[in-house]
């Protein structure tokens, strides 16, 4: 069977850079790899026409012979050639495995882990927002050697395994696997007289004391990041953030509904038939409240007081709910008939 031709086969012109050739190549062979297509013969006979192609084409002498002989010219040098001479073949297929599973750890800088802490809050600073200190224990930068992980006066040397690229390229006939460099383990540098206060790491364990602002009006599940505040970084990498999660905890009197605040209270059965007026806690202090006539038990009676939008009038320090922007938070009351002189196990409902 007579074979297509080689620049038919990637989808390049006759006059293609090394550039684009590259990209061709990484572009066919990504889409037919056998791994993306398991048991698809024609997407394997494709990967390996593609491969056979790129390998004569990414040779100069090669190409130059093909270009003037065809295939005859190149006869035994492609996917029969044993796998021997693939140079830069072996550079392209490396790169798409580390595409499709997605690499490994190379040398250089690295950005520091992200931590999370949980913070409890009363639902008093939750309403009002607090100034809360905190302790996490975190890693640092070590201040001994500057975060080199080498003994002063010393320095970390290039991995003579890697050449300080972090990964090597394990290759079997045309086979090209990138992995994690077993010697410096993806640093690309080897410290031959470590630091003693962090044994070569360039970090230590430390436990910092910070201070978060909780904004007005915050509830269980928000979360408030302090920026770089998380693991430090390698390498001189940027350290992570801290994402502080905030938990409120229940109240032994109100119940919170989104921004809202419930309670109950217990009114005699003459308050409820006629009407009067009873004293309510708030998380401010105690307010009036006036019952209407004919209160039912369970009825949600009109906010106790309410706080508005700035530049309205409003009564100072009675908001219960209110976030930055100055929306309203209110207080509801709900209702529990208790007739004069009967306890509260016989409570009608």
């Amino acid at each position: 069977m007579s074979k297509r031709d080689y620049y038919e086969v990637l989808g390049v012109s006759k006059t293609v850079s090394e550039q684009e050739l590259k990209k061709a190549y990484r572009r066919v062979a990504m889409k037919f790899h056998p791994d993306r297509n398991p048991d698809n013969k024609e997407a394997e006979e494709k990967f390996k026409e593609a491969s056979e192609a790129y390998e004569v084409l990414s040779d100069a002498n090669k190409r130059a012979a093909y270009d003037r002989y065809g295939h005859s010219a190149v006869e035994g040098a492609g996917m029969g050639g044993g796998g021997a001479g693939f140079g830069s073949f072996s550079d392209i297929f490396g790169d798409v495995f580390g595409d499709i599973f997605g690499g490994g750890q190379r040398g250089g800088p690295s950005r520091g882990a992200d931590l999370r802490y949980t913070l409890e809050l009363s639902l008093e600073d939750a309403v009002r927002g607090a100034n809360v200190k905190i302790k996490v224990p975190t890693l640092v930068s070590c201040k001994t050697c500057d975060g080199s992980g080498a003994k002063s006066g010393t320095k970390a040397n290039t991995c003579t395994t890697c050449g300080g690229h972090g990964q090597v390229r394990m290759q079997q006939g045309f086979f090209s696997v990138q992995q994690t460099c077993p010697t410096c383990r993806g640093k690309g540098k080897v410290i031959t007289d470590p630091c003693g206060d962090c044994r070569g790491h360039g970090r230590v364990e430390e436990t910092k004391t910070l201070n978060v602002k909780v904004p007005p009006g915050v509830d269980t599940g928000d979360r408030i990041r302090l920026s770089g505040e998380g693991e430090a970084g390698t390498d001189g990498g940027p350290s992570g953030d801290l994402y502080v999660q905030v938990s409120v905890k229940e109240h032994e009197f109100f119940q919170r509904e989104g921004r809202d605040l419930y309670c109950e209270v217990p009114i005699s059965i003459v308050d409820a038939c006629l009407g009067g007026e009873l004293e309510v806690p708030t998380l401010d202090g105690r307010v009036k409240l006036k019952v209407p006539e004919g209160t039912q038990t369970g009825k949600a009676l009109p906010p106790a007081w309410q706080r508005g939008d700035p530049g309205t009038r409003r009564p100072a320090g009675r908001s219960a709910l209110q976030s930055g922007r100055g929306d309203t938070g209110q207080s509801h009351q709900q209702t529990k008939r208790t007739p004069a002189g009967i306890t509260g196990q016989h409570d009608r409902r």
